[in-house]
């Protein structure tokens, strides 16, 4: 697994023990994950690298990790930070469209057809598109509340642990962040916002 063969290059002292045991933890939430980052990210390709980022950090701390506490937490919290680290770094640079690209003189970009993708048949049972485009206007932080209460199923409880902040700050987070899909969704999509289809 490329992940994994990555993940175990960033400690070199470890022992076989913590990359069986690590491995065993990463392949039981593995698939979870992926679809968290997913839904944060909304494309394929970002949610790869915030999953490999999010294991490759835990590999790291590995150590620090609780084994009292439950593991998916722990990464949920790890990818958390990690998606608004990328945000935050995105933010940064200047992006190109796609459409201007040939216009400019870059020449024509080429993507390759990914609808055959194992990946699509994942995202095709996921979101509805409307909600999706909503999740991606959201800020992170809000983003990562709704996704864990309202998708992952998590409690306010476990989700202000992962995140490490108060219930009262994961309330007002996880509020705001209804408020702000409910917005999106009745401004772009109103026929969804009234329980139309996508």
């Amino acid at each position: 697994m490329g992940v994994l063969t990555s993940v175990f290059r960033t400690r070199e002292v470890s022992t076989e023990r913590d990359h069986e045991r690590f491995e065993s933890l990463m392949r039981a939430t593995s698939r979870h994950a992926y679809n968290l980052a997913y839904r944060l990210t909304g494309n394929t390709a970002e949610a790869e690298d915030l999953v490999q980022e999010t294991y490759v950090r835990a590999f790291r701390f590995f150590h620090r990790y609780d084994d009292t506490l439950p593991f998916s937490s722990w990464i949920y919290r790890i990818m958390s930070n990690a998606h608004i680290d990328m945000v935050r770094r995105k933010s940064r640079f200047k992006t190109t469209s796609i459409d201007r690209a040939s216009d400019e003189g870059q020449g024509a970009w080429e993507f390759p057809d990914e609808s055959q993708s194992p990946d699509r048949a994942l995202e095709s049972e996921g979101l509805p598109d409307a909600m999706e485009l909503a999740l991606k206007s959201m800020s992170p932080e809000f983003r990562s509340a709704v996704l864990m209460a309202d998708v992952q199923g998590m409690a306010y409880e476990e989700i202000a642990d992962t995140m490490q902040i108060s219930i009262g700050t994961v309330r007002s987070r996880i509020h705001r962040g209804r408020r702000q899909l409910r917005e999106y969704l009745e401004t772009s999509f109103p026929d969804y916002a009234r329980g139309g289809s996508r």
